[in-house]
């Protein structure tokens, strides 16, 4: 007569009821993982025009909470229609001015955090010399040295430029040293057994592994870069989205401000997107591992 064997812990939660929603073994279905992600937008939505269209009953001109129609229509000027002074469209002007310094501040970071990051990894004498100078940088607040950037470099676009890569390189830097030291040595004892040279091994060996790491680093770094442009241009800029936003908040000219933080809010939405897909279809294996 066969023994029965005793049900496993997961056999046990399986064979109870899991809640939908609440409780820490919860496991809603498809439909309702959906209705549950859709409901604090919605809820958002709803609170907001309900709070415009009470103050704009009290008060037609109230500025602090525009009406849709009125963001609408700040869209169209800012997107379609020319700048009388300068012949261009505002809201295309800016994004690229903004984009173009976040780019080539955070792609500097990227590649010289990649660099930086194997040698630190790989040569104990690099590493030496150069990690802890690198964990007190990584300290340093790049806010807090913003004035001096812009003493140094001037209020052109470099110092806005040195201040997203100063504010990005350490943490990549720290992240592809971190992530090089938890690649088995073994394959850097037999890759060197079978003729390759450091070199090789650095980057016919690491790199490959390291790729899908340094752009999930990047990934997370995007929303401090965003932080330090807008700081930056808020400062010191005669064009970007956060000179636009700091500009109008003057004339309390919320219709603009609003569309232009949910315009930065679907680009980085957007960029992040990219950044999971080039993971997920040519990196699979590293979500595999990372799970």
């Amino acid at each position: 007569m066969d023994e029965q064997k005793p049900d496993s812990g997961v056999e046990k939660l399986q064979a109870k009821k899991l809640p939908i929603f609440w409780g820490l073994h919860a496991e809603p279905p498809k439909g309702l993982r959906w209705l549950l992600i859709i409901i604090p937008f919605v809820l958002l939505v709803a609170l907001y025009l309900f709070a415009s269209d009470y103050r704009h009953k009290r008060n037609p001109s109230d500025k602090l909470l525009p009406t849709v129609s009125k963001m609408a229509d700040a869209v169209k000027r800012a997107a379609f229609e020319k700048n009388k002074r300068t012949g261009e469209r505002q809201l295309w002007s800016d994004t690229w001015a903004s984009m173009k310094r976040i780019g080539i501040g955070l792609g500097f970071s990227a590649i010289c955090g990649l660099f930086l990051g194997l040698y630190l990894g790989l040569l104990p004498g690099i590493r030496n010399l150069l990690l802890p100078f690198i964990t007190f940088v990584s300290i340093i607040p790049p806010l807090a040295i913003l004035p001096i950037l812009f003493i140094v470099f001037g209020v052109d676009e470099l110092a806005k430029v040195v201040l997203i890569f100063f504010g990005t390189f350490p943490i990549i830097t720290r992240d592809i040293y971190l992530s090089v030291k938890k690649i088995p040595r073994e394959q850097i004892i037999k890759a060197l057994t079978l003729g390759a040279s450091q070199h090789a091994v650095v980057f016919r060996v690491i790199t490959p592994q390291i790729i899908p790491k340094l752009i999930d680093t990047v990934r997370v770094n995007m929303g401090p870069a965003w932080l330090f442009l807008i700081a930056s241009e808020a400062i010191a800029a005669t064009s970007g989205l956060g000179y636009r936003i700091f500009l109008v908040r003057r004339y309390l000219a919320m219709d603009t401000i609003i569309p232009y933080v949910l315009w930065i809010v679907l680009i980085g939405l957007t960029i992040d997107n990219v950044l999971k897909m080039i993971i997920r279809y040519k990196f699979s294996w590293y979500l595999a591992n990372k799970d």
